[in-house]
């Protein structure tokens, strides 16, 4: 697949099928991820592909945010019920891989080009699943941000969870996609006026 036309026919596709995803496809798609642009070489992206019961460290970390967010200690009959919805949500793909961020730190070193540089290799990904027939979603919200979900995968003080992408085949075609044409967004500055 021509870069031009990756571009412009990937899509998010939620729906996919339960087949399994080999295990060289999956590292191809982490390998994409590998190679964004990053200040300074700093690589601060990190990966955990969750599959098969794995995903179930997803859902748990899930439960223990939603519990968080609403300032509870859930009793066991509660934290079942957040548990049972958040693995009714990991269940929706064969294969998610939890893309965080764990910045190095150092004078030259600007934060928010970290976080930037994940969500280039993102964006790497998602392309390279494009490329080979997969359907791919980067699912984010709230509790992926939550300091709770980056402490149960492990990420350091400053380390941030930025997504998950949830991976499979596609179990449709996904629709057509449309975008403002780069015009109405861009501006040309040819001259300089003090």
């Amino acid at each position: 697949m021509e870069l031009s036309e990756a571009i412009r026919t990937r899509r998010s596709v939620g729906a996919v099928t339960s087949e399994e995803i080999s295990r060289d496809r999956i590292e191809r798609i982490l390998e994409a991820g590998t190679w964004a642009p990053n200040h300074r070489k700093t690589e601060p992206w990190r990966f955990f592909v969750l599959q098969g019961e794995g995903r179930g460290k997803l859902a748990s970390a899930l439960a223990d945010v939603e519990a968080a967010e609403k300032g509870i200690e859930p009793s066991a009959e509660q934290r079942e019920e957040m548990l049972a919805s958040a693995l009714k949500k990991v269940s929706r793909a064969p294969v998610i891989i939890a893309v965080g961020c764990e910045p190095v730190e150092g004078p030259k070193i600007i934060p928010i080009e970290e976080t930037l540089a994940v969500a280039a290799a993102v964006q790497n990904m998602l392309l390279e699943a494009h490329a080979l027939g997969l359907g791919a979603v980067w699912r984010s919200g709230s509790p992926c941000y939550h300091p709770v979900m980056a402490e149960r995968f492990g990420l350091g003080g400053s380390g941030q969870m930025l997504g998950f992408i949830y991976l499979g085949y596609p179990d449709r075609e996904p629709g057509e996609g449309k975008r403002e044409p780069a015009e109405s967004k861009t501006v040309w500055i040819d001259t300089f006026e003090a």
